[in-house]
Order: C-alpha cells, then sequence, then structure tokens
C-alpha cells in the first residue's frame, strides 16, 4: 500500500491544473495517504522544493487558473544521471509515488521514473489538446470559450469597418482550438495543419466572398505556426475588397478561471490517478474516452494516432 505520493505540474501551465492538485490531493488524504506538492516541475525533484500539502493547502484554488505548485523545464531531465538524482531525493523524502500533470514531454518523464521504480500516472494537461489517450484535455475547454469570446467581439468590429479578421490561436500543432472556435463562432474559413495551408486558395475565397456574396466581414481562424499573420493581413488588404487585420490571441489563451468542464475532468481524473497508484499501477496515464475515466499505458498513448476530427471539418465545410 503506498504511504506517500508526490504531485507536480510540467510545461506549461492550463487552467484546471488546481483543480486536478485538490482532487488528487483529496482523495488521497482521504484515504490516508500523505501527499507531497513538488513546486516546479521536474526541476523541484531536482532542487527538493517540496511541500506537504493538507486539505487546507488545496482549499479555494479550484477557480484559480494558472498552477499553484508553479512549472519548469528541464530538459536535462532526459539524462539518466538527473533522473537518478531525482529518485535519490524521491526516495529521501519518502515518496513512493507521483502523479504527474502536463504534455507528453511531462508523460516521458513519468515513464523514465516508473521504469526505475516510481511510480508515476500522467494527467493531461494542456490547453492544446493534444495529447493522444484522451478526447479532451485538462484547460482545453477554458482556453475555447476565452478565444470564442475574443473572436465573437472582433466579429462585432469586423461587421462595422468591412474587415476580415485573421485571428492566430494556440495549438502546438493541433488543430482543435482553431478548429472548435471556427464553428463556434460561425467563421468563413479554418487554416490548421490538418487542412493545410495555401495562400492562392484562401485570398481567391477571400475574394468571392467580398465581390460575390456581397459580405461585409469576414473571419478566418488559423493555428500557430503556420503562416504569418501579419503579412496575410497586408495581402488580403491589397488583393481583396476587405481591410484586412491580424490578432494573435497569445498567452491569454492559457489564463482565466477554469470552466465548470474542465473543474469536473480535472476532478475525475485526479481520483483515478490516486486509484490507480493504490493499486501498484504506474506508468498509466488517465483520460476520458467517449465520456467515460480510462487509463492506458503511457507508451500506448504516445504511439497512439491522436482521434480524427474528419467529422467536425465536414461539419465546418457544411455550414459555411
Amino acid at each position: 500500500m503506498v504511504r506517500k505520493i508526490g504531485v507536480l505540474t510540467s510545461g506549461g501551465d492550463a487552467p484546471g491544473m488546481n483543480a486536478a492538485i485538490r482532487s488528487v490531493t483529496r482523495i488521497a488524504l482521504n484515504n490516508g495517504i500523505e501527499v507531497v506538492g513538488v513546486h516546479n516541475g521536474y526541476k523541484g525533484l531536482l532542487d527538493e522544493n517540496f511541500e506537504p500539502l493538507t486539505r487546507a493547502s488545496v482549499s479555494d484554488i479550484m477557480d484559480r487558473g494558472g498552477t499553484v505548485l508553479g512549472s519548469a523545464r528541464l530538459p536535462e531531465f532526459r539524462e539518466d544521471e538527473v533522473q537518478n538524482q531525482c529518485i535519490k531525493n524521491l526516495k529521501r523524502a519518502g515518496i513512493e509515488a507521483l502523479v504527474v500533470i502536463g504534455g507528453d514531454g511531462s508523460y516521458r518523464g513519468g515513464l523514465s521514473l516508473t521504469r526505475k521504480g516510481i511510480n508515476c500516472i500522467g494527467l493531461p494537461g494542456t490547453i492544446d489538446n493534444d495529447i493522444p489517450g484522451t478526447d479532451f484535455t485538462i484547460g482545453f475547454d477554458t482556453a475555447l470559450q476565452t478565444c470564442v469570446e475574443n473572436v465573437d467581439k472582433l466579429r462585432d468590429t469586423s461587421s462595422s469597418h468591412h474587415r476580415c479578421s485573421i485571428v492566430e490561436v494556440m495549438g502546438n500543432h493541433c488543430g482543435d482550438l482553431a478548429l472548435y472556435t471556427a464553428i463556434s463562432c460561425g467563421a468563413e474559413m479554418v487554416i490548421t495543419p490538418e487542412t493545410g495551408y495555401d495562400e492562392l486558395e484562401v485570398i481567391e475565397k477571400l475574394r468571392y466572398l467580398g465581390e460575390a456574396v456581397h459580405k461585409n466581414h469576414a473571419i478566418v481562424l488559423i493555428s500557430e505556426k503556420i503562416c504569418d499573420v501579419d503579412a496575410l493581413a497586408k495581402k488580403v488588404t491589397s488583393m481583396t475588397d476587405f481591410s484586412g487585420r491580424a490578432t494573435v490571441l497569445g498567452h491569454i489563451q492559457r489564463g482565466g478561471s477554469p470552466t465548470p468542464m474542465d473543474r469536473m475532468r480535472a476532478s475525475r481524473m485526479g481520483e483515478k490517478a490516486v486509484d490507480l497508484l493504490m493499486e501498484g499501477i504506474g506508468g498509466h496515464c488517465v483520460g476520458i474516452i467517449d465520456n467515460e475515466i480510462a487509463s492506458v499505458p503511457i507508451q500506448e498513448a504516445l504511439e497512439r494516432p491522436r482521434k480524427s476530427r474528419k467529422a467536425l471539418y465536414r461539419l465546418f465545410d457544411r455550414l459555411v
């Protein structure tokens, strides 16, 4: 029976991480298991930046964005020597197992520790929704709400000035934020890694919307890292009837109080993580699949293709 577990958040922060920390802490304590918070991700393991967590420690954090434990990058964690030192630090603190909340890089770190004797369970915490093994990640729903709220406001001003608003959202090579926002906001175009990018096709479609359909505004959603949106906006202005304007939502998408959906997902996933560790299981990640909580081995999850969004892209095309 595990007697003391640690919990850490790693990689980019995501709304709902605090709800997961709270869930892990409360579920463990209610089963007689001590909980230690590790500050600043895997760097905290190396620095022995540990804090005992109590029921009071995690009170009133569920509605807060970000992560109360902090996060930091530690590229050198890939090295055996660094991992071995972290394991020594964990054992010295009496920490027998670990819950890791983060992305696929965090998962790989947890898998390495599991293979060296410290059972780890991964929880998917990222706004990008780009982690295999789950339909939705902790933080995606809140980021989507932020995107929708901002695009709705841009539509108001775009329609007043005959503009085409080109809105870049995050995603890290995953188009879900752009796609879900585009459908939710009634955008005219969506450009993601899944759709590909043809600049001439974009210009031609916008020219058609302005000249033939006589639309007085247009919204284009585009995933980050695909093109220079400012340069595209200038071309829209010079080559179509629209006045192009680029908006990069940036890190505003990471912030804000998590939605009830993200709080629920995080709470359910945290419960599952503790249950798995109590069963002596490590090297697994928790996800939500078809609205059910499930776990799969991390290695298997990382090798799986992400769930296809073809049906949603088809829906978008039929709605335009």
